[in-house]
């Protein structure tokens, strides 16, 4: 496996991981169904909002994985910079 998978892989799956169980707690307080209806209205399916939710969640944690990541591997001031 070569360097630029092996780094995609340590930052998506512990990204992905995390934004299961950010998904799974976020939804457990909050529904859907009650949040997006414009009067009687449906604006998005619930399914829907779980799908865009999980994006965003993944999105965010991978964001994070990426920056831990970039800092652990940051030259620092006793490492030379290659």
């Amino acid at each position: 496996m070569g360097i630029p998978v092996r780094l995609a892989m340590t930052i998506l799956w512990p990204s992905f991981l995390t934004a299961v169980l950010a998904e799974g707690l976020f939804f457990s307080l909050f529904d859907p169904r009650e949040a997006l209806t414009a009067g009687a209205q449906e604006l998005l399916s619930p399914l829907a909002v779980y799908s865009i939710g999980f994006f965003f969640f993944w999105t965010i944690c991978a964001l994070a994985s990426m920056l831990t990541q970039y800092l652990a591997n940051a030259p620092g001031p006793h490492q030379p910079p290659f």
